[in-house]
């Protein structure tokens, strides 16, 4: 049987520890480190699994914010397992070709809501005014995956917990730029979209691990890049100009732009810039590999294959009349050379490699 969970946590092994993207059009089936929140571990092979669904057939629609990407194969992975794993569970992963096809997704959720052909909706939304006004006379159960919706109709939220998980990887950039020399630990942030509530939690995140730990968090200094790398080098270029002197650490609100600005900086070469912790979040299998050639410090990973399973179980729960939680945090690792192959070789094993 897949692991559901792709860590053992050590959440108090360290002091200082403690969403994402376009795909097919639809598919159905029948369906680690140091510094991590611990999660429950799944049942052993035969053994019957609470929430399963016992006397019944529960038909599952599972709408992410795309499927061509690697973080929401993970997820697509994560569902179907559950439902592999679990007799009576059928689900039906899909998503529109990119995360900007807003049209697609609302197209997808109209006509899956009228169809009566499931027992429950798992909606990741694009938009969630529209996808909040979409439900809005629904008598099935809906549960928000990845983002909230702000909706009386959703019953559980089933995420990572951005602004802790942040913190966490904050934290441990701290300690990470004490050990580097670093003396006067300052932080600047190349953050994704202003205003966006995933970024904005991330950014409360990173401001406590750095200023809880004896750093400084310049706050006057956030550089806006819109979560694209391209505009992350171009950020980059203005940190180095205002602090040739360099900067304990760069933190970013993805992988793709923290390794783009250590390679900007890499490609200048300033001196003062040669011991920078460069910390990313997502830990996808890229910014893993860039963690073990030296080209990237730390991530703070998400749990997407997790966070499917833990979808999945708890609307099985629901529908069998269990009382779940209005919350499921699905967990978050901190990536680092010591922990980034095994993180590889776990992520590689949900796609069967």
């Amino acid at each position: 049987m897949k692991r559901r969970l792709f860590a053992t946590l050590l959440a108090g092994a360290v002091a200082i520890s403690m969403v994402a993207c376009g795909g097919s059009s639809s598919s159905s089936g029948s369906s680690a480190a140091s510094e991590e929140k611990t999660e429950e571990a799944a049942p052993a092979e035969g053994e019957a699994a609470e929430g399963e669904a016992a006397g019944g057939e529960y038909h599952i629609d599972v709408i992410c914010k795309t499927l061509s990407s690697e973080y929401w194969g993970y997820i697509k992975a994560g569902a179907e397992a559950y439902a592999k794993e679990h007799p009576g569970v059928t689900v039906d992963v899909k998503g529109p070709p990119s995360e900007t096809s807003y049209d697609e997704q609302m197209n997808m959720i109209q006509t899956d809501l009228g169809s009566g052909a499931y027992d429950g909706y798992i909606i990741a939304p694009l938009q969630t005014d529209t996808v909040a006004t979409l439900i809005a006379d629904t008598d099935k159960p809906v549960m928000a995956l990845d983002s909230k919706i702000a909706s009386d109709k959703v019953i559980s939220f089933i995420g990572t917990g951005n602004e802790e998980a942040a913190k966490a990887g904050a934290a441990a950039a701290v300690e990470a730029a004490k050990a580097a020399g670093w003396e006067e630990i300052k932080c600047i942030e190349i953050a994704g979209v202003q205003g966006d509530g995933t970024n904005t939690a991330r950014m409360n995140g990173y401001i406590a691990g750095i200023e809880e730990n004896g750093g400084d968090f310049l706050e006057d200094e956030v550089q806006y890049a819109d979560a694209v790398a391209d505009k992350a080098v171009t950020c980059m270029e203005a940190i180095m100009s205002n602090h040739p002197e360099g900067v304990a650490i760069i933190c970013a609100n993805n992988d793709d732009m923290a390794l783009a600005a250590a390679n900007k900086a890499a490609e200048v070469g300033l001196e003062g810039y040669k011991n920078t912790i460069f910390l990313g979040f997502d830990g996808q299998i890229p910014a893993a590999q860039a963690i073990l050639d030296g080209k990237m410090t730390m991530s703070t990973a998400q749990n997407p294959y997790n966070m499917a399973y833990m979808a999945v179980d708890t609307m099985v729960k629901h529908l069998n009349g269990e009382q779940v939680d209005a919350v499921v945090d699905s967990g978050y690792t901190i990536i680092t050379a010591e922990n980034a192959q095994e993180h590889i070789d776990t992520l590689n094993s949900y796609s069967g490699k």
